[in-house]
């Protein structure tokens, strides 16, 4: 499923004097992250074995990894609020592939994702390393998938979903869609797992396209990728961290969308108007 304007994306023209910044941040870039993943796959192969499930280690290197690919493409991240230490999931709107850098960087987090980004490249392989659940959208998988949910949970994971499904212009929040939260409703979790609702929302710098860094449509990810890149000036992104939902107190799925999408819209507007206190 792929969300579109009422306008298509905009082209992504790049000029000649980009290059040499294009080509200087993929230096940088392309080493560090498929450096990362190599350091990564080698400490997983010595903690799977000891720790099953569990990965106290490997989260940590994605954390700094992903703080140091930030820099490189120019995008400052300001927290507001905290991430929960309640065992639980988090859900956040979805603008672009951006997003998984900046929620990285922020929290010790494990993606939930359609199928289809287990083949993407690049983008593919680091998830699958990450510890990404992929996910398809077909009834007679459901009851395997809570299985897998359930077993995450359990195990500590902060498990992310994107309850908007798919990814927009970065300038709204889409409705949320509340099949996934049915897996919070099990007997064995409910009690005691809880949903911290986090908003993202991008800023580009003064002169920028207001949708700089949103992904959407049939817009290609390396073209993106290389008008990100070749942006001379720093943007930033306000991520915010919203109280935690406990799912107890919610009577069914529907509830706890509905609270968690007023949340992360409310958060989106506050950014939007300047009106968050800045605390990192």
């Amino acid at each position: 499923m792929t969300w579109g304007a009422d306008l298509p994306p905009p082209a992504t023209r790049l000029r000649w004097r980009d290059w040499p910044r294009i080509t200087l941040r993929l230096c940088l870039l392309v080493p560090l992250l498929f450096g990362g993943l190599g350091v990564l796959l080698i400490l997983r192969l010595l903690e799977r074995p000891v720790f099953g499930l569990r990965r106290p280690f490997t989260p940590y290197l994605t954390q700094n990894v992903c703080r140091m690919a930030l820099l490189i493409l120019g995008l400052r991240l300001k927290h507001h609020g905290q991430p929960m230490t309640a065992r639980g999931a988090v859900v956040a709107n979805h603008a672009s592939w951006l997003d998984i850098f900046v929620l990285n960087a922020a929290d010790r987090v494990y993606f939930v994702a359609k199928a289809e980004v287990a083949r993407w490249a690049g983008i593919g392989w680091l998830a699958r390393a990450t510890g990404t659940v992929f996910i398809r959208r077909d009834r007679r998988d459901a009851a395997r998938q809570k299985l897998l949910f359930e077993a995450r949970l359990r195990a500590g994971h902060r498990l992310l979903f994107f309850p908007e499904g798919t990814s927009s212009d970065g300038l709204r929040v889409l409705p949320f869609k509340s099949t996934l939260f049915e897996a919070f409703f099990a007997p064995e979790l409910q009690d005691f797992l809880y949903i911290q609702p986090v908003t993202i929302a991008y800023h580009p710098a003064a002169g920028q396209e207001r949708h700089l860094y949103g992904w959407w449509g049939d817009m290609d990810f390396g073209g993106h990728l290389l008008y990100i890149l070749a942006q001379s000036q720093r943007g930033h992104v306000d991520l915010v961290f919203h109280p935690a939902l406990r799912v107890a107190e919610f009577p069914d799925r529907k509830h706890l969308s509905m609270a968690a999408e007023h949340a992360v819209k409310e958060g989106f507007d506050r950014a939007h108007k300047g009106q968050l206190p800045l605390v990192g």
